[in-house]
């Protein structure tokens, strides 16, 4: 596929902003995902697209809380692997649904996204006691991999709650373990669709430039005053990108809704 310049330059600010997201409070995929829909790209590559450039982001959000001593490896080298292979699995499953399918489901997750941010409770900023063992911390975390290997966005917010609400994190430490777990189902749903031949890879690179200093900044920000900060932009952008997707009649899901009527 071909873009004008002006959509690529719309596409790498885009990923920019996301990759600030991704790294204060997880859904930048809110963003990218359906922008590389709007440009005309069919949903599993959008994804894989998606996949490549977000790595780069997360990738750098790594760093940027490693350096800080910020990341605990050892505790969490399990739970990255199992959100690996979790991931992996996703991304196999995701090539083997059809594109129609997704088109129509896309919008009902955004869905979910913008009920799932609304509710969430407030996440506090002192670690606490765990409710759940090392055990649950593996299984939930390769659920999620899951998750993210089929589809992606909030993926970063479900893990960043799931740390301070289930396993006694306080907000930045469990941000922080958040990109490292990211990286890794990132990386493993990358692989998957690399194989597949679904991946952009000018368009995605160009983007992942972005998403780089994107990471660096939001990690910047994370470590400064948080993620309480960006739920209300998360709220109103997936509200926002979910009507757009809505809006194409095309859409399995709105043709459905239309035909209730």
């Amino acid at each position: 596929m071909e873009f004008g310049i002006e959509v690529i330059a719309l596409l790498m600010a885009v990923a920019f902003v996301a990759g600030t997201i991704d790294a204060l409070a997880g859904g930048g995929g809110l963003l990218t995902i359906p922008a590389l829909m709007a440009a005309g790209i069919p949903p599993v590559a959008a994804i894989a697209t998606n996949k490549l450039q977000s790595s780069f982001g997360t990738a750098s959000a790594v760093y940027a809380f490693a350096r800080k001593g910020r990341i605990d490896f050892r505790r969490f080298l399990k739970p990255a692997a199992a959100a690996f292979a979790g991931s992996a699995i996703g991304a196999w499953t995701l090539q083997r649904v059809s594109p129609a399918f997704l088109s129509g489901l896309i919008p009902v997750l955004l869905i979910a996204m913008v009920i799932y941010f609304a509710l969430a409770p407030k996440a506090s900023e002192e670690d606490r006691h765990s409710r759940l063992g090392p055990a649950a911390l593996i299984g939930f975390v390769a659920a999620i991999g899951f998750y993210d290997g089929f589809f992606g966005p909030g993926t970063g917010a479900f893990l960043t709650t799931a740390l301070v609400a289930l396993f006694g994190m306080g907000l930045v430490s469990a941000t922080a373990h958040t990109k490292f777990l990211n990286l890794s189902s990132n990386l493993a749903a990358l692989l998957a669709l690399i194989i597949g031949g679904k991946v952009l890879w000018t368009l995605g690179l160009l983007m992942a430039l972005s998403s780089v200093l994107g990471g660096q900044l939001g990690a910047h920000l994370a470590l400064r005053i948080g993620a309480k900060a960006i739920r209300p932009l998360l709220l109103a952008m997936s509200l926002l990108l979910t009507a757009k997707l809505l809006s194409d009649p095309a859409n399995p899901l709105t043709r459905f809704v239309l035909g209730l009527f």
